[in-house]
């Protein structure tokens, strides 16, 4: 009888010699480590039926504010998700009738769990102009996904004022700097407002360390993700890592390029993209043809090439801005801005005025709110005064 001893003989050398060389083999067609883990422990992505979705509004009649109240501190469970949900994109009801089927949702879009304290506290900044149909859309759809994940949340739609060319990135750092202003928000959502998810176990909450890039397989792109570094759609980012990476770039005007500046600054800055499973990062588009006023960027791909040395600055630390005006509508808040105009438009056009803002732990600053008359009517715009 053979042993594998100290002194190894000719036929157990040569089974450890073929076992040796089966693992070796077997580790590198499984993928290294990580899928040698994933076969002994049978790890997998998770699965959902799209062909079945649930509707949207599904398990929201349960959010209901219990008699008596239970103490504040209990904290928020996620609620009922429910996987897959459908997704209506013809016909959006109007905003009156949204708003009476979210009844718990709070002026200016805000929502917090009647029953228990929210664990995450998410602020969702969308882009916005001239996109009613959609807006309507991504209210009716967005609102009860939300309630049900049981997060406090309010939704902010920033207007770009005028017909200047649009710039996305800028909207996104106002809308930035003033949801920051209103609350201590813990995670900062970037949302396109054509965008709508289709499965509630995406969780609208942020990374710990890094940047997350939620929509990860959008039917616009047959539900793969277009390239490694792709970073458009919808995305968040904690305070801290906005500020890490400098907020995102002022310079692009017009449709293009804004979404890999802001995935090469994440890079720049030391951080990494992380994303949710394929699985469950389904986000569907709304069809739509090109915007008037924001056609392609013709520079974008210059101002790419100077990304590296321009991204620390141009983004928050240089961002001029006019709050023309701060609505709490019933559904959301919304913000109209002027941003000014693309400087390298033709000659001989008159800019469009921009107050220059400052940081705003520097200085005091004058805010737009609405508030109700005091005997009931209409509603008037008034200035509020407060350090920010």
């Amino acid at each position: 009888m053979a042993y594998c001893g100290r002194s190894l003989d000719s036929p157990c050398t040569l089974a450890l010699l073929i076992g040796f060389q089966f693992a070796f083999v077997l580790y590198f067609s499984l993928g290294g480590f990580r899928g040698l883990v994933s076969v002994l422990v049978h790890t997998t992505e998770p699965e959902f039926d799209y062909s079945r979705p649930h509707d949207v509004y599904t398990n929201l009649s349960h959010l209901g504010v219990p008699p008596p109240p239970p103490p504040r501190n209990i904290l928020s469970p996620f609620l009922w998700p429910v996987g897959p949900v459908s997704v209506h994109l013809s016909s959006p009801l109007s905003l009156e009738e949204i708003r009476q089927r979210n009844p718990l949702v709070l002026p200016g879009g805000r929502y917090r769990p009647p029953d228990c304290e929210p664990r995450h506290h998410t602020a969702i900044v969308v882009p916005y102009r001239n996109r009613q149909s959609h807006l309507r859309a991504l209210l009716y759809h967005l609102h009860p996904f939300l309630q049900r994940q049981q997060i406090h949340y309010s939704i902010y739609i920033v207007q770009q004022w005028g017909n200047s060319t649009f710039n996305r990135a800028k909207l996104l750092n106002v809308g930035v700097r003033e949801a920051l202003r209103d609350e201590d928000w813990s995670c900062i959502f970037l949302h396109d407002v054509d965008l709508l998810p289709e499965n509630d176990h995406n969780t609208y909450t942020c990374h710990k360390q890094f940047p997350t890039h939620l929509s990860v397989a959008m039917d616009k792109f047959r539900y793969r993700l277009p390239y490694s570094q792709y970073f458009g759609g919808v995305s968040a980012v904690t305070p801290d890592q906005y500020m890490k990476m400098n907020g995102f770039p002022n310079q692009y005007w017009g449709w293009g390029g804004e979404d890999d500046d802001i995935a090469a600054r994440v890079r720049l800055s030391g951080m990494k993209i992380v994303r949710p499973p394929v699985a469950i990062g389904h986000y569907k588009m709304i069809k739509h043809k090109g915007d008037r006023g924001n056609e392609q960027n013709p520079r974008r791909f210059d101002l790419l090439k100077r990304t590296r040395l321009n991204w620390r600055s141009d983004g928050l630390n240089s961002l001029t801005y006019e709050l023309l005006s701060k609505e709490l509508e019933p559904l959301y808040t919304n913000l109209t801005v002027n941003i000014g105009e693309d400087p390298h438009l033709a000659l001989g056009r008159a800019p469009i005025p921009v107050k220059a803002t400052t940081p705003a732990h520097r200085r005091k600053d004058e805010r737009w709110a609405i508030q109700s008359c005091p005997h009931g009517g209409s509603k008037q715009t008034v200035k509020m005064r407060q350090h920010i």
